[in-house]
């Protein structure tokens, strides 16, 4: 009989975390997303000002929101962990969830920013990283980030939907500074 291997820790804790905080928000009708898992200004006073500033990644609005980041993540999440390492990954997540928590703040003071789009994003650009060998650029790199930051910027541009674009670019440019940055110590 074979046994269930939780093969991935960084990326099956942040869906089992998520899942949990889906959960909590059910339960507390959206209580602990608000003041817990969403990041938005508030006085750096307030300690949750700094669980929100990293938690925001695991809150989502609803389950649709959040099996569109969790579906990406289980299926590009895994493979990058095995590459990179756990601890490597996790620095990235930590750093993509800081990095676009704090940009929230600074130029979106008046709205609330939650979700695991910007983390799906950085590993989506660090996978079209990984196969960059000797300095050079990865084609699907570029066919990545055109594709990717095209799609981005026209959702910014032409669509009013509420989508955090803004952010995705973030996560995405988070992604490929990591990226490259890893493969210079490789």
């Amino acid at each position: 009989m074979k046994k269930l291997q939780y093969n991935s820790p960084v990326i099956l804790t942040f869906f089992l975390l998520s899942l949990g905080v889906l959960l909590l928000d059910w339960l507390t009708g959206g209580w602990t997303t608000l003041h817990a898992f969403c990041v938005y200004r508030s006085s750096l006073a307030d300690p949750l000002f700094y669980v929100r500033l990293f938690g925001h990644v695991l809150g989502h609005a609803d389950f649709d929101h959040f099996l569109g980041n969790m579906l990406l993540l289980l299926v590009i999440g895994p493979p990058l962990e095995e590459k990179y390492g756990s601890r490597t990954l996790l620095a990235g997540i930590l750093l993509t969830a800081g990095v676009s928590g704090i940009l929230q703040c600074v130029f979106f003071p008046g709205s609330a920013l939650l979700g695991a789009s910007g983390i799906v994003f950085m590993l989506i650009m660090l996978a079209s990283l990984a196969g960059m060998k000797d300095g050079r650029i990865p084609l699907t790199l570029i066919l990545a980030a055109v594709l990717y930051l095209g799609q981005e910027v026209y959702a910014m541009v032409a669509l009013r939907d509420n989508v955090a674009n803004f952010m995705h670019l973030v996560g995405g440019v988070t992604g490929t500074v990591f990226g490259v940055v890893l493969a210079k110590r490789r």
